[in-house]
């Protein structure tokens, strides 16, 4: 077993059964950190000597018996928005560089109590705003990919340490695509839960004390080379915690056998007035078409719904939020409790035509982005797309809709364009229908290569 390519499920099997020890995967991802780390800049903050401590508690606990968790002595990394008791958290701002949590954050707390040792933190953009992974505080992120370009944000730290083999998994988290954007352009597996879903307590995108405006459209989820990874992972980390009392207290529904015959996929190579690679627009009807003779219904489909209208609906919603806390210094009014309300009311119409959508399809398959990783630029600058030039805020046009309908939505990586860059596959599933969804993705899974490491990373 290449114990820094094996997926966490495997690491935390053969801790169990002591065919690899804790301390010895520990040692064998921070060797690879050491080599590869520099060049990358996706970890920004690496605690080698408690993880060691840790590794060896693990190992112990395993020497006299006593039962474990599913992750139990699987080293692992955490994207910088989530708190971490004894572990600072900065989340690429100046006014967090001293803040060091006293108590972890939900995600840090059930990946602990699941076993999992975390040995550090991955970078993001400033505030977690942003498409790529750079910051005045620790610098750029680049792809493992290509050095020149960008692993996306703003869980790019994390996508592009994944890929490298740095860590099995890390858990984003995801307001307009943060977690689909950066998997598709690193060739790694995402999941972005239900709305709700995971407690959002303890995730940090101001400095302390400051209102928390992240309540809608937001969620955490996991990033891995694997998709039962994904699996394992949304299992440990979803659910009521008694801090976040907007997630319900009960279990994620756990889905009847999924079989491929049953299934109805509906696939859509493009949104409307949504920019589009053609070899992306390619890989979603190439892998459409494969499907077709082996599930119930393969079609092209998509809601009856103003694709336009709900994309600025997405944006007039996260702008009102974030100028509620943050007041615009140019004297414009911000959002009132009515022009609030009002959102709403349209958001719950976006999330009924969607479900209305669901009640005729299993899942959609559609792009994860309108191209693949792009070179290093200024946040404003655009982007091209085989040749024409598009604004960087189309970038969320394929993953933001989900965000809108608070629906579960994975990406799997499944080929590559004509220089060599990854493409992905998202996979975007009803509401609520979170193990259903990554059951689907588990059979796509095995029609494609599945992960494949970066030249060089091997």
């Amino acid at each position: 077993m290449d114990i820094t390519f094996a997926p966490a499920h495997r690491l935390a099997a053969a801790i169990r059964s002591r065919t690899a020890s804790a301390a010895e995967v520990l040692d064998a991802h921070l060797a690879r950190i050491e080599r590869y780390n520099p060049g990358l800049n996706a970890i920004v903050t690496l605690d080698a000597a408690g993880a060691r401590r840790r590794a060896r508690a693990a190992d112990a606990a395993v020497a006299r018996g006593e039962p474990v968790g599913p992750l139990h002595g699987v080293p692992v990394v955490l994207k910088d928005g989530h708190e971490t008791a004894g572990m600072r958290t900065v989340v690429g701002m100046a006014a967090h560089v001293g803040h060091v949590p006293a108590e972890d954050g939900a995600v840090a707390a059930r990946l602990k109590a699941a076993g999992a040792i975390i040995l550090g933190k991955t970078n993001v953009p400033a505030r977690l705003r942003g498409e790529q992974s750079d910051n005045p505080v620790f610098g750029r992120t680049s792809s493992p990919w290509a050095p020149d370009r960008t692993p996306g944000g703003s869980s790019g730290g994390a996508a592009a340490a994944v890929a490298a083999g740095l860590a099995p998994f890390d858990v984003g988290s995801d307001l307009g695509g943060s977690i689909r954007f950066p998997a598709h352009l690193c060739g790694i597996y995402g999941f972005k839960p239900t709305e709700r879903a995971v407690s959002l307590a303890g995730h940090l995108a101001d400095p302390p004390g400051m209102t928390r405006n992240f309540r809608i459209m937001f969620s955490h989820g996991p990033m891995a080379r694997d998709v039962e990874d994904l699996d394992l992972v949304t299992r440990v980390i979803a659910g009521a915690d008694g801090r976040d009392f907007e997630v319900p207290a009960m279990p994620l529904p756990e889905p009847p056998p999924v079989r491929m015959k049953d299934l109805r996929v509906a696939f859509a190579p493009a949104f409307p007035g949504a920019p589009v690679a053609a070899a992306i627009a390619a890989e979603v009807e190439r892998f459409a078409a494969a499907l077709d003779g082996d599930v119930a219904r393969v079609a092209p489909a998509l809601p009856d719904l103003d694709f336009a209208a709900a994309r600025a609906l997405f944006s007039d919603l996260v702008d009102g939020l974030s100028l509620a806390i943050h007041p615009p210094r140019d004297g414009a009014a911000p959002l009132t409790l009515h022009g609030f309300l009002d959102l709403l009311d349209r958001r719950d119409a976006v999330i009924a035509a969607w479900e209305r959508f669901f009640d005729d399809w299993d899942v959609l398959l559609c792009p994860p982005a309108m191209c693949v990783a792009f070179t290093h630029r200024p946040a404003s600058a655009p982007v091209e797309v085989d040749g024409v030039a598009c604004p960087p805020g189309s970038l969320l046009d394929y993953t933001c809709p989900f965000n809108l309908a608070g629906a579960p939505a994975g990406v799997m990586p499944v080929g590559f364009d004509g220089e060599g860059l990854p493409i992905g596959l998202q996979v975007a599933g009803r509401r609520w229908d979170d193990l259903r969804v990554l059951a689907i993705m588990k059979l796509f899974a095995g029609r494609t290569a599945g992960f494949v490491p970066p030249p060089g990373f091997g």
